[in-house]
């Protein structure tokens, strides 16, 4: 049995990449990476009444230094959908809406130890 040859087709895609395509890949990573930085230049968090309330009679008290990395962090994770943060420092646990760009509540590191934290979707962990 003889089976003659046939050279094949060349094979082409239903849709070709365009110049298009490329460039639209290309500036949604510019307006991604615009966004990250506008994101991570914002103002520091505000605290709700009940958590300024829970810091003064817990005697919790936080450095610039340690807000700012606080805030970046939660703005971080806000950027990964995240939207109810709990935030662990050497001093104190945090819930956060990162949404509202608030802390709503906080306790010490010791009040916060063997508790079960409700309502949250994401953990941050500041600890050196």
């Amino acid at each position: 049995m003889h089976i003659p040859y046939q050279p094949l087709a060349a094979v082409q895609t239903a849709h070709p990449p365009t110049k298009n395509s490329v460039k639209t890949a290309q500036s949604n990573t510019g307006s991604f990476q615009e966004a990250l930085q506008a994101a991570t230049t914002k103002e520091p968090l505000k605290l709700s009444k009940h958590a300024e309330m829970r810091m003064k009679e817990r005697q919790i008290h936080m450095s610039e230094e340690q807000w700012i990395r606080v805030t970046e962090k939660v703005q971080e994770a806000k950027a990964k959908g995240i939207s109810q943060p709990l935030v662990l420092t050497n001093d104190a646990a945090l819930v956060v809406s990162a949404q509202n760009e608030t802390v709503v509540t906080v306790l010490s590191e010791r009040e916060a130890t063997d508790k079960i934290f409700t309502n949250i979707d994401g953990t941050i962990v500041l600890k050196p």
